[in-house]
């Protein structure tokens, strides 16, 4: 197998392209964090380019709603596993739509299309010959009466005596074994010592499915079916022998109890995979769609999953396997990915760096992170480090520095001098047909899942427009009053040039791209929009598009994630009475950043009695939102152009109405008596005080 199979271009594609992709199911059992998040923008930005590029393409997903640990947290938090699941799905759903994760429908495998699925699939292979029962000997908690799954048993590994190791695997020194294997097992659940007890199990007969699985590998069409590393990999697993798969566990458990076989379930990872099938038949049930025609056995649609390397093995072996032996089809292709690191190492939970995604919505920009996975991601499987510095580094040289620059260079002079209207020609038409054609090789990295080679791209024609107007120096030549035609073309070429980037960042950068064509007054709906430039149009005053990432929100994130994870306290009977106030060093003092700031709008904050909402000129095209409680001493209106003090460092905060940028400095007891402290009209926006 060759692996630049991947590297053909995507101007080979033609527009009649129909896709449905996946992403693995987050188990709903917790929260999303940005590990997590590695696999969903990735496979969101992949989706919003083929649609972008004509593709008639499909996502969905579901929470993975069943196993004994989702059955033993609702024991212990005292609701049902209904309720549980149901409250996981509402907190998923609104993280992803947060990070701006567009899914066609996004489900459960806790409903009826699962069950319906999950039956008819197993029905199938049992009608078939591929399924067989024989008793096995499993672990057994006696004190909990329950079967235990190998990450239920704990003790010291077979091979290296590390102590405190899962029943399945040694973190010391990367052994598997099973957990009889396990010197002086332990139940996570009691403590207890867990017992031996024999048990009916149902198996598919994985080898009656290795030439298919053999011709499913090699025999790709537009993607290899899987990565070489997975490749070298089911090799070995071939040549071991491919071994039956235990499909049930027994009662207590939650999931769907199979047919004909009272007090036996199927094991999740049965069903999990069905809930792609189960998702994607309520988006058909909804929008009228055919399913046959997707998943029918002789189906042409594309079909590709997005997964995590650590479940290659269900995704490429049992998963092509069971649908085969059903009468479905295999996928097309199933893309793995590797895992992120943090600085260098593990997401770590003492480091502050096992970071939930709602705790990185409540300080930094969802685009911020979506944008340096790309620069990150490849097609292949190796992990990916999100480094603190370089994070910092990347987003604001490269979005702020470099791309939404090159707007905010020219727009003014287009407002200001030529009342918002577009010159009738380009300044450089040979340039901007450089940026056109640069972008069938783009779509070509997009296509292959080479985001980061996309990126760079995409960053070296930055660094050619930005090269550009510094040479043409528009702001020299509005100097000149013989100079305005030449000044309004140069500087929609800048724009014309800004509008081809944010095209081919539209994929990565959603949200921002929209406000683009806002601004430009033109949405853009398929990849080759870019060639055709804006001339002789009008376009809407330029407004800040991305703010540059605040080390301080970064640290203070991190800081809240540490204190998330650490044992809450519990409050005594008799209230703490805190310090009037703490004593603070210096040093602490001088990196609070005071700067002068103008008002630029304030209005009344909906549903709140003391706040306005602030929108704060701060200087270098700075703006910032602020909430202010000072809604009962100043009249909105009153405060409009009128210069304050700010705290321009202050942590982003959080809050119901949206998020507060910085704190404007006032005195008084409250109410009507407070002021903002004033300033000297003579100062300006930006200006730091000392």
């Amino acid at each position: 197998m060759s692996s630049n199979t991947n590297n053909h271009t995507a101007s080979n594609q033609t527009t009649s392209r129909t896709i449905l992709v996946t992403s693995a199911l987050p188990y709903a059992n917790g929260p999303i964090h940005i590990g997590h998040l590695v696999e969903y923008i990735q496979t969101d930005i992949w989706v919003r380019f083929q649609r972008l590029y004509g593709s008639t393409c499909y996502y969905v997903c579901a929470d993975d709603a069943h196993g004994t640990p989702i059955m033993l947290r609702a024991q212990d938090t005292g609701i049902s596993p209904e309720a549980l699941i149901e409250q996981i799905a509402k907190e998923h759903r609104t993280d992803f739509a947060d990070f701006h994760i567009g899914f066609d429908n996004y489900h459960t495998t806790h409903s009826d299309e699962n069950r319906h699925y999950a039956n008819l699939i197993y029905s199938r292979l049992r009608e078939r010959g591929h399924i067989v029962a024989r008793n096995i000997h499993h672990a057994f908690d006696p004190e909990k009466q329950i079967f235990l799954p190998d990450r239920f048993i704990r003790g010291e590994c077979p091979r290296c005596g590390a102590k405190d190791q899962y029943g399945d695997s040694c973190e010391a020194c990367g052994a598997t074994y099973s957990p009889s294997d396990l010197k002086n097992p332990v139940s996570v659940l009691s403590g207890a010592t867990p017992v031996d007890k024999e048990s009916e199990h149902y198996f598919v007969r994985l080898s009656d499915f290795s030439d298919m699985l053999h011709t499913w590998v090699n025999g790709h069409k537009r993607f290899p079916a899987v990565q070489p590393e997975i490749a070298n990999k089911l090799e070995e697993w071939f040549q071991a022998g491919l071994k039956d798969w235990d499909i049930s566990r027994d009662a207590p458990y939650f999931g769907f109890e199979i047919p004909d076989a009272p007090g036996k379930y199927f094991y999740v990872w049965l069903d999990a995979p069905i809930g792609y099938m189960a998702s994607f038949q309520d988006l058909c049930t909804r929008e009228g769609l055919d399913f046959d025609a997707f998943w029918g056995v002789d189906s042409d649609v594309e079909l590709y999953h997005f997964i995590g390397k650590d479940i290659a093995y269900f995704h490429t072996l049992f998963w092509p396997a069971q649908l085969h032996g059903a009468g479905f089809r295999a996928p097309s292709a199933v893309f793995c990915h590797g895992f992120l690191t943090v600085d260098g190492q593990k997401m770590s939970k003492s480091r502050g760096t096992f970071i939930k995604a709602r705790t990185y919505l409540d300080y930094l920009n969802p685009e911020y992170l979506r944008y340096y996975f790309a620069c990150k991601l490849t097609n292949g499987i190796e992990d990916l480090d999100l480094n603190q510095e370089d994070f910092i580094q990347r987003v604001n040289a490269d979005l702020v520095g470099k791309v939404v620059n090159i707007a905010s260079r020219c727009a003014g002079f287009i407002t200001k001098r030529f009342a918002g209207q577009l010159a009738d020609k380009l300044d450089v038409p040979e340039l901007y047909e450089a940026f056109v054609d640069q972008g069938d090789t783009i779509a070509g990295f997009f296509n292959a899942r080479e985001f980061g080679k996309a990126v760079r791209e995409i960053m070296a024609l930055a660094d050619r427009a930005n090269q550009y107007i510094d040479e043409r120096k528009p702001w020299v030549l509005a100097k000149e009053a013989d100079k305005e035609e030449e000044l309004q073309s140069i500087c929609t070429m800048g724009i014309n040039l800004f509008r081809v980037l944010m095209i081919y960042l539209k994929p990565v950068l959603p949200v921002t791209a929209k406000k683009v064509e806002v601004f430009l007054r033109m949405s853009v709906s398929h990849w080759d929009d870019r060639k055709t430039p804006l001339l002789d149009r009008p376009i809407n005053p330029f407004v800040p598009l991305m703010q540059r990432v605040d080390k301080v929100a970064v640290a203070t994130m991190v800081d809240a994630s540490r204190e998330e994870l650490q044992p809450k306290e519990i409050p005594s009977a008799k209230p703490k009475i805190e310090p009037i106030a703490r004593m603070i060093s210096i040093e602490d003092f001088a990196r609070v950043d005071l700067r002068i700031a103008r008002i630029e709008s304030a209005e009344p904050v909906p549903d709140a009695d003391k706040l306005l909402r602030l929108v704060l000129d701060i200087g270098d095209s700075s703006r910032g939102t602020v909430f202010a409680g000072i809604k009962g001493a100043y009249a909105p209106e009153d405060l409009i152009g009128r210069l304050t003090v700010v705290v321009a460092n202050l942590a982003p905060r959080k809050m119901r109405f949206g998020v507060s940028e910085g704190m404007v400095l006032a005195a008084g007891p409250g109410g009507k008596d407070i002021w903002l402290l004033g300033v000297d009209s003579g100062a300006e926006p930006g200006m730091r005080v000392k």
